[in-house]
């Protein structure tokens, strides 16, 4: 899964991580930051591109044992964000996805478009039969995704994740693959 590459659109890659974009994907992280404390509990450990580095050896060899799928969005030849499958649970065929996007990005549909390929990807050749996808409960933006994609909401977990000293729920969306398929095959 190192190889993967998906072309979503003329404009829009997804990409397996390298370890030659760990500088430019730690410079990404650092420029956004501030925004993505917000919701993302990894920030404060990464200080430097070293640790970005040894994230994406990370990645990579969960890709060589086909344990997850980490991925550089890549919009208009510049790096825009990560989208992952975190884990492949193949005897259930089941998966956990999660995504971010820089900040001045949001709202142009990339992440959208990079989900829907993504996803349609684990249904067809990953021969998934769900996918999941788990977004703080007032994390509008992120929530908004799976929503508009016509996830069905599964549930609230309370306290799911600590985040920077104090805990947040967590809404947990799913899309089968057969729900998938009927909403592909309605809407092309």
């Amino acid at each position: 899964m190192n190889t993967f590459s998906l072309q979503v659109a003329p404009d829009l890659l997804l990409k397996a991580v390298q370890s030659t974009d760990a500088e430019q994907q730690f410079a990404l992280t650092d420029s956004n930051r501030a925004y993505l404390r917000e919701w993302l509990p990894w920030l404060d450990m990464t200080k430097a591109a070293g640790d970005t580095l040894k994230f994406v050896e990370s990645c990579r060899e969960q890709g060589e044992k086909k344990e997850a799928l980490h991925c550089c969005i890549w919009f208009e030849g510049n790096l825009a964000g990560l989208i992952s499958f975190h884990r492949f649970d193949f005897a259930n065929r089941s998966t956990a996805m999660g995504y971010w996007l820089r900040a001045d990005l949001q709202g142009k549909g990339i992440m959208t478009r990079s989900c829907r390929a993504l996803i349609d990807y684990a249904f067809t050749e990953l021969k998934m039969n769900r996918v999941e996808i788990r977004c703080a409960t007032n994390n509008v933006k992120s929530r908004a995704i799976p929503e508009r994609l016509g996830f069905k909401s599964e549930g609230v977990l309370r306290d799911a994740e600590r985040l920077y000293g104090h805990f947040v729920d967590h809404v947990v969306y799913a899309m089968l693959e057969r729900d998938w398929k009927l909403s592909t095959d309605r809407h092309g």
